[in-house]
């Protein structure tokens, strides 16, 4: 290994809308549990610039008060939550260089791909610790990683996924964003009341109570029942379910977050938005309206489908089973979907779009949409010669000029963090679409959405936000057997000397695919790859049609030193 500097380069983000590059950071060595890692590169993300814009509001910069001593938190040099002022970057692959003596499951020598996202230390604001948020990144030469962190304290499975040394450093870093995309489709969404969980049942004056036993988990009951109703035929059904609960007859003095499940008998809009801040990270809101309409539009939290994956369903009948039974079992494209991804020209609209095309399902049609022609002919670039072996329709439409009007959608991949959108794409959904806000809409906005298009044409609106380990060992798996080229997304390269400037790329919209930092290159400025003729003309030799690959990599980290 080579030797260890007492300080390097970092990014660092001190406060809202404030990065630094700090030429003299330290470099703290390992002691007990710590590794320290070299980074090799990390990916640019849409998300870096949330964190820039929220810093103490951002979901995952909070304190973590979950599975981890507060004792060993503080110990930990790297762990930055609050206003403490953190390194971002989450896209991220790293060098074990040196470890505490308290270590045992990783070596000095190894390479790894970082899994950011740690889902079970959970944080004061509902959401979870992630590298590069609360924990700092990888827009650094150096960090720290602690390893009661770096595994899940459940399994013990490890977050520094060992990786061959074959791959480029930038194929090997964007698999967490093409993981993030992964995880969007793959994840196991909940169709029944949760086994242990918060349940709260409110019904209207006059309805009856039909289907919560039919909407029991096999796993076992719910732990709590809160009861808001007046009907004593209606508290008897609910306890008839054997377990014991309480009564309220004013929903809005119960606490916000502390239900896992709502199930409401009625549809009055004004009980709608009140059980909205009810409702806990991944809970579910089931609304059974048994033939009757809200009749208006209804204010929900459309930020926290994404960041707190929580889902809103409902029935027109009066069976509240039938409301869990419009969930499916994951967000998948089915056979014969007519998918839109609208910002699909974006560096993760890009990534969509490739997936889904490459998706071994019958008669898939994707439209992808966005507003700029340049980002679009590089998607075309990219996606259409795949469409076309594989005999996918593929439409690249920019809606500015040619509005879908009047058309139709089975399956909508939202990546533009525009509430407005998710409205939108209810209006434009056929009976029983699937609504994927992957866009990061922002936690805690609020928007008037149909939640009577919703519920009549059964449109299921979900998101997800990050990756899991089996997301990222699905996503390495396809770039070590050379199935998946991550590479395909690289746009522009740099130095930890423009990182800053490319963190302004992803907010301007100015380049179509990712950014790479080399965190190592001190002095390299961002570069998109179609100026490295007149930057780095030996680099530019080594791409291939105009694609970034591990062999130009090689001659960057030779020529920039």
């Amino acid at each position: 290994m080579a030797d260890i500097p007492s300080t390097q380069h970092a990014v660092q983000l001190v406060g809202p809308g404030e990065l630094r590059l700090n030429t003299e950071k330290p470099v703290i060595r390992p002691t007990g549990h710590q590794i320290l890692c070299q980074i090799e590169a990390t990916g640019l993300c849409f998300s870096d610039l949330k964190l820039l814009k929220q810093f103490t509001d951002h979901a995952r910069k909070g304190e973590v008060v979950e599975h981890i001593d507060a004792g060993v938190l503080q110990g930990i040099p790297s762990y930055v939550p609050g206003d403490k002022p953190t390194v971002p970057g989450h896209e991220t692959v790293v060098r074990i260089v040196e470890i505490g003596d308290l270590v045992r499951n990783h070596r000095v020598g190894e390479r790894c791909l970082v899994q950011t996202d740690y889902r079970v230390l959970r944080t004061e604001g509902g959401s979870n610790a992630a590298f590069g948020y609360n924990f700092e990144g990888g827009l650094q030469e150096y960090v720290i990683i602690d390893e009661r962190v770096s595994a899940d304290p459940l399994t013990d499975e490890r977050f520094l996924i060992p990786v061959g040394a074959e791959s480029s450093a930038s194929a090997i870093c964007l698999v967490e964003p093409w993981a993030c995309v992964e995880d969007s489709y793959a994840n196991i969404e909940r169709r029944t009341i949760k086994a242990g969980g918060r349940l709260l049942v409110v019904v209207d004056q006059g309805r009856a109570v039909i289907g919560l036993k039919e909407s029991l988990a096999p796993e076992g009951l719910p732990a709590k029942i809160t009861i808001a109703c007046r009907d004593f035929a209606q508290i008897e059904t609910v306890g008839a379910l054997g377990v014991s609960a309480s009564r309220t007859e004013h929903i809005e003095s119960l606490p916000d977050h502390a239900f896992d499940d709502i199930v409401y008998f009625g549809s009055d809009k004004t009980t709608i938005e009140i059980l909205n801040s009810k409702i806990d990270a991944r809970g579910i809101v089931n609304v059974i309206t048994a033939g009757k309409r809200i009749g208006e539009p209804v204010s929900i939290g459309v930020g926290r489908i994404h960041y707190g994956m929580t889902r809103w369903i409902g029935t027109t009948s009066d069976n509240a089973a039938e409301g869990y039974r419009m969930i499916p079992p994951t967000g998948e494209l089915r056979a014969g979907d007519r998918c839109v991804v609208i910002g699909a020209g974006g560096p993760m609209g890009q990534m969509h779009t490739i997936r889904n095309v490459c998706v071994d399902l019958a008669d898939i049609r994707i439209a992808a949409t966005d507003v700029d022609d340049e980002r679009l002919e590089s998607l075309r670039q990219k996606a259409a010669p795949m469409a076309a072996e594989r005999g996918v329709e593929l439409r690249i439409v920019n809606t500015a000029k040619t509005p879908l009007e009047g058309e139709t959608f089975t399956y909508t991949a939202l990546m533009v963090p525009v509430a407005q959108f998710v409205s939108d794409a209810i209006a434009q959904s056929a009976p029983g679409a699937l609504v994927n806000i992957f866009a990061g809409i922002p936690a805690s906005t609020i928007h008037v959405i149909g939640l009577d298009a919703v519920i009549e044409k059964r449109v299921f609106l979900f998101g997800t936000s990050g990756s899991v380990l089996r997301d990222m060992k699905i996503v390495l798996d396809k770039v070590e057997r050379g199935t998946l080229d991550t590479n395909c997304s690289v746009d522009a390269v740099s130095g930890i000397a423009g990182a800053i400037d490319g963190i302004a790329a992803v907010e301007n919209r100015a380049l179509a695919g990712k950014i790479i930092v080399y965190p190592s290159l001190r002095k390299t400025g961002l570069i998109p790859i179609h100026d490295l003729e007149k930057k780095f003309p030996s680099v530019a030799a080594q791409m291939k049609n105009g694609q970034w690959t591990g062999e130009a990599e090689a001659e960057l980290l030779r020529v920039a030193k």
